[in-house]
């Protein structure tokens, strides 16, 4: 049982497609923050702490921020909802652990450090994060799931319909492949 293998005892026809799995950090969009948390379960159920805020009315996981306004949206499996961005807005996005949203970030600010840059995180799957969205950053949504999702989210802005500060990029502006989950 101690004979190592390596590569030349892999099969030819299949030799060309074998490659290592990429553990490394997924790189941060500039600006974007995951706050990940602490996600206690019980014999009752479950508990996690979701925003705490100071005596200044600011987020401590992300200091300036203050909640103008609280949204909850209701997503459809197999639903794209992308791209939008906002420019004076910023926002969090928050999945319960027991739901799961496939996030997609896009860095279209020209004077970016990381301009044109594109970043895809997973929300909510067992696991409780806050995801913080600065404004310029176009984002959506895709829900890989057979079941809806329900995302709630944090703004710094008020939502006002008839002026509102949200500005739409076509769904498959950076790609239809860009909302296809990698596959090994």
């Amino acid at each position: 049982m101690s004979n190592v293998l390596t590569l030349d005892d892999v099969d030819e026809q299949i030799h060309s497609q074998v490659y290592k799995q990429d553990y490394s950090p997924v790189a941060i969009i500039d600006g974007v923050k995951v706050v990940d948390f602490k996600h206690f379960i019980s014999d009752e159920g479950d508990f996690a702490e979701v925003v705490r805020i100071d005596d200044k009315g600011e987020l401590v996981q992300v200091p300036g921020f203050k909640i103008a306004q609280i949204n909850r949206t209701h997503i459809f499996p197999g639903s794209v909802k992308a791209w939008h961005m906002h420019f004076s807005q910023d926002e969090i996005w928050y999945v319960p652990p027991a739901f799961q949203l496939f996030a997609g970030l896009w860095d279209v600010r020209k004077n970016s450090s990381t301009t044109k840059k594109t970043m895809r995180i997973n929300l909510g799957g067992g696991n409780s994060r806050l995801l913080f969205i600065p404004r310029g950053v176009a984002h959506g949504s895709m829900n890989l799931s057979s079941q809806p999702v329900e995302l709630f989210y944090f703004v710094n802005q008020q939502f006002n319909p008839q002026d509102p500060d949200e500005k739409r990029i076509h769904w498959d502006a950076a790609g239809k492949e860009f909302w296809t989950p990698e596959r090994d």
